[in-house]
């Protein structure tokens, strides 16, 4: 049973989501990264429930760091998060035990825990337990920020309304950092909007695909083989509930070019090696090229819906019918892209560390 990942700094999820607390344990961390109490807010706001258009579970996610912390320093060893759970509804949740929700993990935790699982909220694989790695991501993503290495995530598109692409990136990130609905523009943010109520309304749910940008990586970053850029960001990235596809650069979209067309030509560019195009992604042979890593992440409907759905008796192994009661989200995506970023910036973090040494991200460094 392992709920750990990274190899120099390593993150431990634990809690249910409807247990008294759910956490991160960040292992391996450097001493002297400071830590930004209103960024980390800001991060946990970024992914917190907003209005008609998230479930009306609302958590006020107060963060207590119990150790690895001295003053607003990191002290080196381990550091814990600890967030209260405070608004729970568990006996919206007894007939899973017996009818699984399809779509989600209430089948297969029974098969991997032998029914001793926590099923209250969907347990251990609820959405929930995303809020603590967005505090622990956030303190990684603040102390590549002061290294220059910025990370940003936009919707592209939602069920047929779509945001423009990432242009000039650095502006780009810092502009969809600022936005509480995670698009580049207004009209994005009306259309997609409006059609997340429209699959609330009719008891339904929408998903949609993430585009993420970094800046100011440094090339070389990286393994040609297993621990490719490439295959430690799908790693952490397909870890996040929901997430069912990952591309970088042009993705699947290789399969409708020539060669020609999605090689990246090299060019001096005030001294500087670059690329005349990024179909690449910024990774070439799974090895970063100091150009901005561009993947996308695809974002399933919400599998907890309104609408009766078939599904089984485990009790008597028969086939029946389900419908929800409590609490769900019509779309998760735009709450995502807090998830997203802070898996992003403890996989940066992590190989960074592994290249550079663990004192990295340390402030006098």
């Amino acid at each position: 049973m392992k709920n750990s990942f990274g190899s120099s700094i390593i993150i431990t999820l634990f809690g249910e989501s409807h247990g008294d607390y759910i956490g991160a344990v960040l292992d391996g961390i450097a001493p002297g990264i400071k830590i930004d109490r209103e960024y980390i807010g800001r991060k946990l706001a970024l992914r917190r429930p907003a209005g008609k258009i998230s479930t009306a579970r609302v958590e006020a996610d107060e963060y207590e760091i119990i150790s690895g912390v001295k003053g607003d320093y990191t002290s080196g060893t381990p550091l814990c998060i600890l967030i209260k759970n405070t608004n729970k509804k568990s006996a919206d949740y007894g007939d899973i035990l017996d009818i699984p929700r399809p779509g989600h993990a209430d089948y297969t935790a029974r098969e991997k825990y032998h029914g001793f699982e926590d099923h209250r909220g969907g347990g251990h694989f609820s959405g929930r337990i995303t809020a603590a790695l967005v505090a622990v991501g956030a303190i990684l993503s603040c102390a590549l920020e002061n290294k220059g290495i910025k990370i940003g995530s936009h919707i592209t598109e939602l069920h047929g309304a779509f945001d423009r692409r990432f242009d000039d990136i650095s502006s780009d990130i810092d502009l969809v950092n600022s936005r509480e609905f995670p698009v580049l523009t207004d009209v994005a943010e009306e259309k997609m909007k409006k059609e997340i109520a429209k699959a609330a309304e009719m008891g339904d749910s929408v998903g949609g695909i993430l585009e993420s940008a970094i800046i100011g990586l440094p090339a070389g970053l990286g393994e040609p083989w297993f621990d490719s850029m490439e295959s430690m960001l799908s790693h952490g990235l397909f870890s996040i509930p929901g997430v069912k596809g990952v591309e970088f650069g042009l993705g699947f979209a290789f399969a409708d070019v020539y060669g020609s067309e999605g090689n990246d030509a090299f060019a001096i560019r005030d001294g500087k090696v670059a690329t005349e195009s990024n179909n690449n992604g910024g990774i070439n042979g799974g090895i970063t090229n100091g150009m901005p890593v561009v993947f996308r992440t695809v974002i399933k409907p919400t599998p907890s819906i309104f609408k009766s759905q078939n599904s089984i008796s485990l009790t008597k192994m028969e086939n029946t019918e389900l419908k929800l009661e409590g609490r769900h989200d019509p779309a998760i995506i735009h709450r995502a892209r807090a998830v997203v970023d802070a898996v992003t910036a403890i996989v940066i973090a992590d190989m960074l560390a592994m290249r550079y040494g663990t004192d990295y991200l340390a402030a006098n460094n």
